[in-house]
Order: C-alpha cells, then sequence, then structure tokens
C-alpha cells in the first residue's frame, strides 16, 4: 500500500522546525515527523486524532 503523505498547513515555521505529515492509512490515520519521513509513523483512530488536535490547541493557547 502506497501512502500518500500530506504536509499540514500548520508546519512550518522560521526555520521549518515543526513539520508533520499526516496519511491516510488502513487501520486510521498516520502522523509522521516530514524531517525523518522513515523513522516510522503513529497510528491513530479518528478519534484519537481529534482528541491529540484538542490537546494541542488547548496547550498552545495557554
Amino acid at each position: 500500500m502506497i501512502v500518500q503523505w500530506r504536509k499540514s498547513t500548520h508546519s512550518g515555521g522560521a526555520d521549518d522546525q515543526h513539520c508533520v505529515e499526516l496519511g491516510q492509512l488502513t487501520p486510521g490515520i498516520g502522523v509522521r515527523d516530514s524531517k525523518n519521513p522513515g523513522g516510522g509513523h503513529l497510528t491513530l483512530t479518528v478519534a484519537q486524532l481529534a482528541s491529540l488536535v484538542e490537546q494541542i490547541k488547548q496547550h498552545t493557547a495557554r
């Protein structure tokens, strides 16, 4: 299975240090560091990814 990884629109920054890619996998959604694509990925369900995004939003809003 070939996974098409998409870079987050929120990735980047002045020195491109924060790069996240998402890919549709058979068991869920893959999340990986675009600077290290061979370093593996997390596999999350849609609900887990939504929860992670909400937690990140809450943390960065502080």
